[in-house]
């Protein structure tokens, strides 16, 4: 009997079977606790669901190619429950460098099906974020991004430029993506701003504190404060202080 063909589609399902049968009742309680209504999850910790991710990586490339992970990568990000889409992103992670534009429109793609920050962030900070880094006209869709309806989206082009900024990038951009978003209400937006503002002052606080006192009496306080949280205390004090 000539065996079948294994699909995309048949892994994902294995890969599906497998974190939906041996992860742990209690602790996806708690993460659903913690999450509320916006995910479901199978109750997997992190350094677990990155060994066996890993090893599935592994296997599958070995067998199939990295056009096919790809593949299955893309049916994994697909669902709703949590920990098949940071399996997606656990399968790709650390291998931008042999992805390219077709890559970084698929995971683009992805973005309108985030449900939760933790979903967010691992796709832009591990997979999106690297490749606008070593491609910096990539910048041009983090632009469009920030103007998008949908709170993803925007917190998307904050945290696209962390990796970048860590590499003393962005400077320039990253001011004017933060002028762009600093009225932004929606607290995930403002907190992806502070997150790429505070890695900006470590990376950079001879430039990035002069910004931070320009826009500290606009600027919403969880910005503010997030921004700082690495600075001295004597800098941080100055920037939080109520403007006179």
């Amino acid at each position: 009997m000539t065996p079948r063909r294994r699909s995309p589609e048949s892994i994902a399902a294995e890969i599906r079977h497998l974190l939906r049968n041996d992860g742990s009742a209690e602790h996806a309680d708690g993460v659903q606790w913690f999450f509320k209504d916006e995910i479901k999850s199978h109750g997997w910790y992190t350094a677990g669901l990155r060994s066996v991710a890993v090893r599935f990586r592994r296997r599958i490339r070995k067998e199939f190619g990295l056009d096919f992970l790809l593949r299955v990568a893309d049916k994994l990000f697909a669902g709703r429950v949590l920990e098949e889409k940071v399996f997606a992103v656990f399968l790709l992670e650390k291998m931008t460098e042999e992805f390219d534009d077709a890559e970084f429109r698929l995971f683009e793609s992805w973005l309108p099906r985030i449900s939760s920050w933790a979903d967010h962030d691992g796709l832009v900070h591990y997979l999106i974020a690297p490749m606008v880094a070593s491609k910096p006209d990539r910048t041009a869709r983090v632009f469009r991004w920030a103007k998008s309806p949908d709170r993803w989206h925007r917190r998307a082009a904050c945290v696209a430029l962390i990796q970048g900024t860590r590499r003393k990038m962005f400077f320039f951009e990253i001011r004017r993506l933060s002028d762009l978003l600093l009225s932004d209400e929606d607290d995930m937006v403002q907190k992806g701003l502070g997150w790429l503002l505070r890695e900006t002052a470590k990376a950079d606080a001879k430039r990035t504190v002069p910004y931070l006192m320009s826009i500290r009496k606009q600027a919403p306080r969880l910005v503010l404060r997030t921004a700082c949280e690495t600075l001295p205390p004597g800098v941080r004090n100055k920037i939080l202080a109520k403007p006179v």
